[in-house]
């Protein structure tokens, strides 16, 4: 699979200087990690849920969970379960190719149960969601896998969520980011990435960031991000991919505070566009999304579809970015040194932006790079549907 395969040929041609390439559940840990890009998030007590897994699939999503924990009631999970069975097997016997699914377990116990009734359609599972990961809450979760993984005979990959008070809380905050690195470095060969709870977060405090507002206005959910990267995604070999927060408004309302998007993108036919976005509160998505990245993090949980294609269309690498990492590489091998940007708007030193060169390369593989006269409007405009 890969992303943006839903559109036309002649419009990827028209979109991007070098297009997105392949991937697929048995690709490289580093590469898969970031082509999750938007995970979408559905209740597995939905009853077409192979039918809305294909039909999402045709839309642009290429990761989804499947979700047995908090998305549905305790006296939910037996049907729940006996449902997602029967529908993976339906999908399986189609002979369909789904998105990367994973499944989101509340218990170890469910992951060698759920491997087992699943039979041949195993196939079609990635691997789970572990909810409320800390180390001695998570390597029961593992090790359950690992024996799926062994009995089974195929690769199970595991997406610990962070979302525990012990994470939170400031007096317990660094020996639980301790254990957790513990923990996931014993299973690094399992290890997808690296999901963020924050409604949990805001849970302990009885807090609600606004649809005006992001993640990381609310002081003590960007005290936590700031900490998980520092200790679980640094830019050397013990660092994971961690992902950016759910959004999690998608209807109309009134406005407290001015829409955040600018006019002048979105000049001329995308005004519309504009419109629409403001309409459904995705600017503040769009916002979030470039502090996502701006703070280390890659690709985000959606409980939305409509959150898919911004998430995306944020994703692709721009041609300014390509060049400015293509040349900062060129000059690590050429022995380092400082070089004004091919855009003559930045300086570029070799060295200390070598990290983020290697990062946005990586993305670029697998979201591909934008043609010079691309931005994310005319890529969201193309995803969505709506003129550029």
């Amino acid at each position: 699979m890969r992303h943006f395969d839903h559109l036309a040929p002649e419009v990827r041609k028209d979109l991007f200087h070098s297009e997105p390439g392949e991937f697929g559940p048995q690709s490289e840990l580093p590469t898969l990690a970031v082509a999750l890009g938007a995970t979408l998030y559905s209740p597995a007590t939905r009853p077409g849920l192979a039918g809305d897994i294909l039909r999402q699939r045709a839309r642009g999503v290429v990761s989804m969970v499947l979700c047995l924990e908090d998305s549905i009631a305790d006296q939910e999970v037996a049907e729940a379960e006996r449902n997602l069975i029967r529908q993976l097997i339906e999908l399986s016997t189609a002979g369909a190719t789904p998105p990367l699914l994973f499944i989101r377990v509340r218990e170890p116990e469910q992951i060698g149960g759920l491997a087992r009734r699943l039979g041949p359609a195993l196939r079609l599972l990635s691997g789970f969601v572990l909810p409320k990961f800390t180390e001695d809450r998570g390597l029961p979760f593992l090790e359950a896998l690992t024996e799926a993984e062994v009995a089974h005979g195929r690769r199970l990959l595991a997406m610990p969520v962070l979302e525990s008070p012990e994470l939170l809380h400031l007096e317990t905050r660094a020996e639980t980011l301790a254990g957790i690195a513990r923990a996931v470095a014993k299973y690094r060969e399992r290890v997808l990435a690296l999901r963020l709870g924050v409604t949990d977060f805001c849970a302990a405090y009885g807090l609600r960031r606004a649809p005006d507002m992001t993640a990381y206005d609310v002081q003590l959910v960007a005290s936590v991000i700031a900490d998980v990267v520092n200790v679980l995604g640094r830019a050397d070999d013990s660092g994971l991919t961690i992902t950016g927060p759910v959004w999690e408004y998608f209807r109309p309302h009134e406005r407290m505070f001015k829409p955040q998007l600018r006019r002048s993108p979105f000049a001329g036919p995308a005004d519309a566009l504009r419109t629409a976005l403001i309409a459904h509160d995705l600017d503040g998505l769009l916002r979030e999304l470039e502090l996502d990245r701006a703070n280390g993090l890659q690709g985000k949980t959606c409980i939305h579809p409509s959150h898919v294609a911004p998430v995306h269309a944020l994703s692709v690498v721009s041609h300014e970015e390509y060049s400015d990492a293509r040349d900062i590489l060129r000059s690590v091998r050429d022995g380092g040194g400082v070089l004004r940007s091919a855009y003559t708007n930045k300086m570029n030193e070799a060295k200390p932006h070598r990290a983020w060169a290697e990062r946005t390369l990586r993305r670029a593989e697998v979201f591909g790079v934008a043609r010079e006269d691309v931005g994310f409007v005319e890529l969201l405009a193309a995803s969505v549907g709506k003129p550029a």
